[in-house]
């Protein structure tokens, strides 16, 4: 039987899960910096 931490999660699901995680997030930067210099664009705030 594998051994699960605290999460509930194996070692193989916890390295699955950070690397989902990694790519959400990645993607979820790149659309707010690509938001920020577009109303940037639009209209400078300094």
């Amino acid at each position: 039987m594998s051994e699960r931490s605290l999460s509930g999660l194996t070692e193989a699901e916890a390295i699955e899960f950070h690397n989902q995680f990694k790519t959400t997030f990645s993607a979820f930067v790149v659309i707010a910096v690509l938001a920020h210099v577009l109303v940037w664009a639009w209209k400078p705030w300094f």
